[in-house]
């Protein structure tokens, strides 16, 4: 009787370490391809339009180009009101600063627009990245919480099955002393 509650014994210990043991395959399995996105993000294809706009972007919205820009625009305003004659190539309203300074803004604009684009589709790439991180972290999370119930699972069982052996040895101490008690004849 011993040696089957032994082997029974072993055999649950080993059905629970099969249950943790496949928690954990599972987990591994579900994480592989979440760990492979973020080891291996896909290659970013740049395009030479795209590096364009990216580094007049980066200058345009620069002090670099705050300052540079307002010293151009100076210089030229200065020059054209101090000089003689037929040396103002753009006499003052500033017609041809008016039209250069409205086809940089025309040109501008849409190329920090691409640039801007490409910043969302990165910005959206390292969410997917963020989700990704926060995925991963919850499955581990379930599975730590699979592995408890299978351990608390485990405990109670065998809380229970000491529980019910103490019973018989209550039982069987209880039957003995009853016998005792009745061969003293003590009722």
């Amino acid at each position: 009787m011993k040696k089957e509650s032994i082997e029974s014994q072993l055999s649950d210990e080993r059905m629970h370490l099969d249950k943790l043991h496949k928690i954990v395959k599972d987990t591994l399995d579900a994480e592989e391809l979440i760990i492979h996105n973020l080891l291996h993000p896909p290659l970013e294809i740049v395009t030479p339009g795209q590096r364009v706009s990216d580094k007049v972007a980066r200058f345009g919205g620069s002090w670099k180009f705050i300052i540079t820009f307002f010293i151009v625009l100076m210089l030229w305003i200065l020059f054209n009101v101090l000089a003689i004659g037929h040396f103002k190539f753009d006499p003052y309203p500033f017609i041809l600063l008016n039209l250069l300074l409205s086809c940089i803004a025309a040109l501008q604009a849409p190329v920090i627009m691409m640039s801007q684009n490409r910043l969302e589709e990165k910005d959206r790439k390292r969410n997917e990245n963020d989700y990704l991180i926060n995925l991963k972290a919850e499955m581990q999370i379930r599975s730590l919480n699979q592995k408890l119930d299978v351990l608390l699972e485990e405990q109670i069982k065998t809380l229970f099955e000491t529980q019910e052996k103490q019973f018989e040895l209550l039982k069987e101490i209880n039957r003995k002393i009853n016998s005792q008690n009745q061969k003293t004849g003590i009722p």
